[in-house]
């Protein structure tokens, strides 16, 4: 797995490798008495050994021990996830994504410019280190997927609705994000990159934007949007 590029990332890699440890403890032990069933009681003669039936702690243990892995699995992981999609603290920055077939929108609301790509042409999401962001997805037509690997997240994008969470890049970099839910022909192009810098170097970009002409927002694509469709 990535080292995670965010604050949050280092929770959501615990969460990831508590669930993969669970699975490896119990797989050994499936297999482990599969091959225990396998070398122990295995036909030694043709007269049909003892048979046991109505075992009630077997029963009862094998009824029991699932629903104990399934209640801890789903304990840990509603706590976590609480915890991620929690976007009560204020943000330094939000920037709303826009998925639409088949690139990306981006809407920095804040200092009121945006980007946007082709499946030609991928577009890059300008994030400051160190700074609380929040995003606000949205989509024009059909369900996408908001994924940066490098930020172990991954979010819904659905018409209709706007999905929210907040991160923290806490490295530089430029980092790989796609969409990761089919949606049409040109999912595979549905590409953009995110790129980590400072401060200042954010600001910069901004000014770039909005020198370019790239002030306002492009329609987000969501019921009630005044920005139009």
């Amino acid at each position: 797995m990535p080292t995670p590029a965010t604050e949050e990332g280092s929770r959501i890699l615990s969460l990831w490798q508590g669930s993969w440890a669970a699975a490896l403890v119990t797989g050994g032990v499936v297999w482990g008495l599969i091959l225990w069933s396998v070398l122990f009681h295995r036909r030694r003669s043709d007269e049909l050994p003892v048979q046991t039936r109505y075992n009630v702690p077997i029963e009862a243990l094998y009824t029991a021990l699932p629903f104990v892995i399934i209640a801890v699995l789903f304990f840990f992981t509603a706590r976590d996830e609480s915890i991620l999609i929690d976007t009560s603290k204020t943000p330094d920055h939000t920037v709303n994504v826009v998925g639409r077939q088949w690139s990306w929108t981006f809407n920095y609301v804040d200092e009121n410019v945006w980007d946007a790509g082709t499946p030609g042409q991928r577009p890059t999401l300008y994030l400051p280190e160190g700074q609380l962001v929040r995003f606000e997805l949205t989509s024009p037509d059909v369900i996408h997927s908001f994924w940066v690997p490098a930020f172990l997240f991954k979010m819904d994008v659905i018409p209709g609705r706007v999905n929210k969470s907040q991160l923290t890049p806490n490295k530089a970099g430029t980092f790989a994000g796609k969409c990761a839910e089919l949606c049409g022909v040109d999912h595979s192009r549905m590409l953009f990159d995110v790129k980590v810098v400072s401060s200042g170097e954010y600001q910069q970009y901004v000014a770039a934007l909005e020198a370019a002409g790239k002030t306002g927002s492009l329609p987000k694509g969501i019921t009630g949007d005044r920005s139009g469709q």
